[in-house]
This record gives structure tokens, sequence and C-alpha cells, in this order.
């Protein structure tokens, strides 16, 4: 009978080496938990080579397999799930992932649950889904410092051998794949201060008409890019780790994710999800840094923001989860990345016997903390005053995996690259009493470090 095979790999402290030795492979992928410079993160997950793929392009979702495409209308969560069905053979229950559906769900895959107007334009050209069905897997667990090369029943055993043997290289040469260079300009917004103080006076006009009482309204700029946009990642990496980041190469794009915020982690049946609602700058002096903590602790305008996306996640995880099980251990937990602070709290569920974490997923999806409340007219309003769609961005970047597993990210702090152009998202949390000039400093705020990064 087929099964599943784990083969002990060398650890390696920076999975940068085991990456780049797969990553010249087809639609390669690295859920990446920032080490060793980021405490925060425990796993990575490395692939390439899938043997299935699912893109969903406005209503359709294509499906390549053996060499064979087939397009298909219905929702795209649940073509995924078609895809995850259960393996004659036991998958290991001891590790996150061991082959399944890894990739990304865009923000707009939220009008596939709801019927939102079509306003923003949509002037990147990427699938809203891109999910690869991988049969093998690198694992690295940074807390155990153990690795494994997993291989499911349907691996074949020439891409198996292949893999091995790239694996080993890796261990002799950590630069196994050279990191071409790469050339971008200046970041420009794609719209001005003037127009951004606008939107956030039009959501305030909803705020006080009852229409919402919060909206997540975000900018994005764009720049010229040049090069290899793994080298821009593996540079990022290194200034900005972050416990949930991703690179995720397509055949003429990438994804370079360095976000800190877990939307659905499910192991066994245990659910957990963490928004982020409160963000100050982190200091170079020590003082100042302590200062903008504290205030952040003590603010009454971001923990209101924040509860009230936390009750919006607890409805969407009730959907889901047992009767009377959803919980909220922390609240308010301040959290520290190297250029912001954030207020981190977390809900916990247990997933019921006859509901599924892609079903999970599908039922909570986008992210509350990236919409707003309530998250339907939120969405309207964002599609509203938002110039262009957002693509990747604020959707959710992770895997589900063959022994019931899953972890996904929001896709803050996330760049897309598509077409000789370098995007770059940065927004926040709206509600009665925020104040336009300094929603538009902590806008940048989050995301100053990754476009002076790209030009340093």
């Amino acid at each position: 009978m087929p099964y599943f095979s784990v083969d002990k790999l060398p650890y390696l402290p920076d999975s940068c080496g085991y990456f780049e030795c797969v990553r010249d492979m087809p639609f390669p992928i690295w859920l990446d938990s920032g080490r060793p410079k980021s405490h925060h993160g425990r796993y990575d997950i490395i692939s390439a080579q899938p043997s299935c793929r699912l893109e969903t392009i406005g209503e359709l979702t294509s499906i390549s397999e053996a060499g064979q495409q087939q397009s298909h209308r219905g929702n795209p969560f649940d073509w995924v799930s078609s895809r995850l069905a259960p393996s004659s053979s036991q998958p290991p229950k001891d590790l996150p992932f061991c082959g399944g559906a890894m990739g990304y769900f865009g923000y707009d895959l939220g009008r596939h649950l709801e019927t939102i107007p079509s306003q923003a334009q949509q002037d990147i050209n990427l699938p809203d889904m891109h999910v690869g069905i991988y049969d093998w897997a690198i694992v690295q667990d940074h807390q155990q410092q153990q690795a494994w090369l997993i291989c499911q029943p349907a691996c074949s055993a020439s891409l198996r051998l292949d893999v091995q043997q790239r694996c080993r290289q890796a261990e002799k040469d950590n630069h196994y794949y050279r990191v071409n260079s790469f050339k971008i300009n200046d970041f420009k917004g794609l719209i001005d201060v003037d127009s951004y103080r606008d939107c956030i006076q039009k959501i305030h006009r909803y705020i006080a008409a009852g229409d919402c009482y919060q909206v997540n309204f975000t900018q994005r700029f764009s720049a010229d890019f040049e090069g290899d946009c793994y080298g821009a990642y593996k540079h990022l990496r290194s200034i900005l780790p972050s416990p949930f980041s991703a690179y995720i190469g397509l055949e003429k794009s990438a994804i370079l994710s360095f976000s800190p915020e877990r939307f659905i982690q499910v192991s066994g049946r245990h659910v957990e999800t963490k928004p982020i609602k409160g963000t100050l700058p982190r200091d170079d002096n020590p003082y100042k840094d302590q200062l903008n903590a504290e205030t952040l602790l003590a603010s009454t305008k971001d923990r209101a923001e924040n509860l009230m996306i936390v009750d919006l996640l607890r409805n969407d995880l009730s959907k889901n989860c047992e009767l009377g099980s959803v919980r909220v251990p922390s609240l308010f937990a301040l959290e520290s990345f190297p250029n912001v602070h954030h207020l981190v709290s977390t809900v916990t569920g247990t997933l019921n016997e006859q509901s599924s974490p892609i079903q999970l997923l599908k039922d909570s999806f986008p992210g509350g903390s990236i919409t707003g409340a309530p998250k339907l007219r939120a969405m309207e309003i964002i599609e509203e005053l938002e110039v262009a769609r957002r693509s990747v961005y604020c959707g959710s970047v992770g895997y589900i995996s063959a022994n019931g597993n899953m972890d996904t990210n929001i896709a803050i702090r996330t760049l897309v690259n598509e077409s000789g152009k370098m995007h770059c998202w940065g927004g926040g949390g709206i509600v009665a009493d925020s104040e336009a000039e300094s929603e538009y400093e902590e806008s940048l705020a989050k995301i100053r470090i990754l476009m002076e990064g790209l030009r340093q």
C-alpha cells in the first residue's frame, strides 16, 4: 500500500539554503517564519513543482494537472477542497504540513462570498487565487532544531530522489542558488495626501450615519522594478523578519509577504486567530520607544478598534466551531517588530466535527481585521473609496495540510511584483475619532521599512 515517507534532514538555522536548492523548480513556495532573526515563528515549509494548480480569474477557476487544464464555475474554496480528498494512507499527525494545498487567496475572492459592486480598477493582472497541491515538502522546526523531507504516496520516486539530492547539496553549500541583483525606482502613491484626507472624511460620514463602525482603508504605492524578486525578498527578510512571511514564485511574477499577523490556524481541532489592531512606530531612542509602547497599551481608541474586530472574528469562528467553545484568552497584548509596536488579541475555538479547515477559512474570509465592521458594509465602502483592487494584499497566504492542519496569514506588509512593477500597500482601521494626518503617517510607518529597504 502507498505510504507517506518522512526522511530526516540536517537542520539549518537559516532555511534559505533549502529554498535556494529548489527555487529553480516550477512554482516554488516558502512559508517563512523569519528565523533566525525573528523569534516569533517556529516552522518553515518549502516546496515546488505542484502536481495540481488552481487559479481563479473572475468567475472561473482553472485546474491544471497531468498536462491538462479545465475551467470550472463555482466557489474557488470548494474547488480547493475537492483536491484535498483524504489519502488511503494515514498522514503523520506530528508535523504541521505533510503535503496538501499551499498558495494565496486574494482579497477579491470575497466577491465569490458576498455581492460587492465593481468600482475599483483592476490593474494588476494576477489570479484572485493561486493554490498548488504539493506532494512533498521540506519542513524545518526551529524550536526543536529538526528538519524533514516528507513525501505523499502520490509523489513519484524520481521527484523524491531529485529533491533528496538537492537537499544534500544545500547541506554542503548554503548559497546553492546565485541570487541576482535587482533595481528599483522610487515608490509613488496612487493617491495624494488630499485625496487620502477626503476618503477619511467620507468614512467619518458613513460612521456618523450608522453605516459602519470601522473601515480598514488602504493606499497603494508602486515602483518600476527590474531583476531578481527573490533577491529583493532575501534582502527585506534580513531587515524585517516576520513570523508569517512567504515567498511565492509564479511564472512571470512573485509574491513577497512579511506579515506579522496570523489569520486562522487549525491544529487538530484547535482553532486560533490573532487579529492586529493598534499600531505605533518604533523609535531608535530606547526611552521614546518604550514610551510609544506604553502609549499604545493605554490608548482607548486603539483598544476599542481592536475589540470591534475581536467581536467580528468571534462571530466568524462561531460558524464552524462547537457551541460555546469560542474564547478570547488574550486581549490587547503588545507585540513589537523591527518597525512598529502592535496590539494583538487572540481568539480560539474548537472546530466542530461536521466542518473542515477550508470551510472555516471560506466562512471567515476575508479577515475582519482588514475589512472593518460590519464586514459587508465595510467592504462596499472600501470598493467605493480605494482607487484600485487589492489583489493579493489583505488576502491570505498559507497551507491546508493532508493531516487536517491549516495556517494562514493576513497578507499585510506584502509586495506584489507583476509586469515590471513592484506594488506595496499600507493602511489602517478608521473609526469615529481617527485623525486623517495620524492615520496617514501610521499607514506609512507600517511599510516605510519595505519601500526604503529596497531603495537602499
